[in-house]
């Protein structure tokens, strides 16, 4: 018996009986998340995060932060290191209806072959991943010529958020037993915290990210030092 005629029939009867209906309440449908977040939905865990405006970024211990600032001393990139790992984390504005991960997988795959890279699809912890190895630059020496580019095991993660999206670039040694520290920079991807706000910006723009208070105190601090008059050599012509 289909439950829906039974169900209006009951509601007439009420009706005419002089019942007033029940109040029909109305479920948000909401996707339950276990990380990434965003600001809305952050989960209080007491874990300490490091503010950089648009992503705050668990605090782990035995994990490094590193920050790249262009030439006019904004935040550009931010790095997680452990061990020999790297986890470099970037966000982007999206559309509010609909995710962009599929297409800028797509696009990261297609990139990422002409420059030596053998990238596939696999599902991951965060979806479909693309997985594989990339050439990246190795370290230089001091004094020494430039290195030849070394092969790293590669990894792109992709999260579609309200507004914004989500990338993770997880980079370590070929040899499985040096890649015990992905465990934990997954672990630190999927505690990030997107702050996206209200402000309107294109689709796939970088949401803008800003140093911890302290550090950016710091290098005011030095910043100011090294335009004091006599406080470093002055370099001859080039």
């Amino acid at each position: 018996m289909p439950f829906g005629r039974r169900r209006n029939r009951i509601d007439r009867s009420l009706r005419e009986r002089g019942v007033p209906p029940e109040p029909q309440q109305r479920v948000r449908d909401v996707e339950a998340t276990t990380g990434p977040y965003d600001e809305a939905d952050a989960p209080q865990d007491g874990l300490a995060r490091i503010d950089l405006g648009a992503i705050r970024l668990p605090a782990l211990p035995g994990m490094d932060l590193r920050v790249e600032l262009n030439q006019q001393q904004r935040v550009v990139a931010a790095t997680l290191r452990s061990g020999k790992s790297l986890l470099q984390v970037s966000a982007f504005a999206a559309p509010r209806a609909a995710g962009i991960w599929d297409d800028v997988r797509t696009e990261l795959g297609r990139s990422a072959s002409g420059q030596g890279a053998s990238l596939r699809e696999v599902e991951g912890p965060f979806g479909i991943e693309l997985s594989g190895t990339m050439m990246a630059p190795a370290a230089a020496q001091p004094g020494a010529p430039a290195p030849q580019p070394v092969r790293r095991h590669a990894r792109f993660f992709g999260v579609d958020g309200p507004r914004w999206f989500l990338r993770g670039l997880l980079s370590g040694p070929v040899e499985d037993e040096a890649r015990a520290a992905e465990s934990l920079l997954e672990e630190a991807f999927r505690g990030i915290v997107v702050v996206r706000g209200t402000e309107p910006m294109p689709v796939r723009e970088p949401l803008p990210l800003t140093l911890p208070a302290q550090a950016a105190a710091q290098l005011a601090q030095q910043q100011a030092a090294a335009q004091q008059p006599g406080d470093r050599p002055t370099a001859g012509p080039a």
